[in-house]
């Protein structure tokens, strides 16, 4: 009998008790094996599967974003135009001409109202004053005898030694020397006023910007004109402006003038603004004040920056803008952090930035820099810095 027939024999000895416990402890262990073998084969192949399948840590870029807000923008107007004097006078001949003797002042002088420019040759002018002169005194003589013998009349009539007609002759000759004496008055007089017109004079206190007169020209009252003033030398800046930008401007508005080759900057303000548009150039004309300077010529070309109001709008950094055939944009992080695009329309440049018209409302947080490199739908790590 072998080992098996005589375990077999002790368990049908042992009763049908013993027989079933031994079984389950058989199943028990083989169970406990099948899972130790599972839990050693999911050690060793179900990690290495997940470890090669598992995705890499996504790395976010770091962007930095700016909320601008809203800032007071001054609304430039950019616009050129030429120099010229606020009130230009021309000056020309008054009189009767002549031929001009001597030439007082130089372009650049500042003169006085009335004060002579230019003399003309008045010799022939002087000796007809001269003999108008004369008349007056002729007319004043005939007037003191006719004065004299109407007194000489008035004693004898009572006497009855002259008639009363011959009182009324005597006293309608007094009469007529006394206005002959008047009307020889009045030719000397004008032949005086006619005289001191010869003379070339400024109209106004002012400044002489051109001179057409030399000695010895023959002037008359068709020669044109032989002086040019500025008044008060004051001088101004006749700025093209288009349609668009007259809208909104009014006098008073602060200007900044800079002539052509020149770095000088001159300080001004409107002060008429073109009631008119040109209907072929669709442009009108503001008229900016000067201060006088030698460096502002008259006829002179010129740029100009009017502030003709103010705005509050957001201010971005050129580093922010971008641009395609579709225009311009910014690129704006969500809530999600994710980069989207927004369209914008730009508006003033100046040293702080450059003013947004449309498309934000300041409260957007805008990529400041590397907005290149992004892209739509993109999540980024944000870095609000100072707008």
């Amino acid at each position: 009998m072998n080992y098996e027939t005589g375990t077999i024999a002790q368990e049908r000895l042992a009763g049908p008790d013993v027989t079933q416990g031994r079984k389950r402890r058989r199943w028990v262990i083989a169970i406990v094996v099948v899972l130790l073998v599972a839990v050693a084969a999911w050690a060793v192949f179900g990690r290495g599967h997940k470890a090669a399948t598992a995705k890499p840590v996504e790395q976010l870029p770091t962007v930095s974003v700016i909320a601008p807000g809203r800032s007071t923008v001054d609304r430039l107007i950019q616009a050129t135009g030429t120099l010229a004097a606020r009130r230009e006078m021309p000056v020309g001949v008054a009189g009767e001409g002549g031929m001009i003797t001597r030439v007082l002042v130089e372009p650049g002088a500042w003169v006085k109202a009335g004060q002579v420019l230019a003399t003309v040759d008045r010799s022939v002018q002087t000796q007809t004053a001269a003999a108008l002169g004369a008349q007056v005194n002729v007319a004043q003589a005939d007037l003191v005898l006719a004065q004299a013998e109407l007194d000489r009349a008035k004693a004898l009539v009572d006497r009855g030694f002259i008639s009363k007609a011959d009182l009324q002759r005597r006293t309608a000759t007094r009469d007529a020397a006394a206005a002959r004496v008047k009307v020889a008055g009045a030719s000397y007089a004008e032949s005086r006023a006619r005289n001191g017109r010869l003379d070339i004079r400024a109209p106004a206190d002012g400044l002489v910007l051109t001179r057409q007169a030399e000695p010895g020209q023959i002037v008359g009252a068709g020669s044109g004109v032989l002086f040019r003033m500025a008044q008060g030398g004051q001088m101004e800046m006749r700025a093209q402006l288009s349609e668009a930008d007259l809208i909104g401007l009014s006098p008073g508005a602060r200007a900044i003038v800079t002539p052509v080759g020149s770095s000088r900057r001159f300080n001004g303000e409107v002060w008429q603004v073109s009631p008119v548009i040109d209907p072929q150039t669709r442009q009108g004309v503001a008229r900016v004040l000067l201060r006088y300077d030698p460096a502002l010529r008259p006829g002179g070309f010129a740029s100009a920056q009017i502030v003709s109001g103010v705005s509050y709008q957001p201010l971005l950094p050129d580093s922010a803008l971008q641009s395609d055939d579709r225009g311009a944009y910014v690129y704006i992080v969500d809530a999600q952090d994710k980069v989207q695009r927004r369209d914008v329309k730009l508006g003033q440049v100046s040293d702080a930035g450059v003013a947004i018209t449309s498309g934000l409302n300041g409260t957007e947080r805008v990529v400041r820099s590397a907005g290149g490199f992004l892209a739509p739908g993109q999540k980024i790590k944000p870095v609000l810095q100072k707008a």
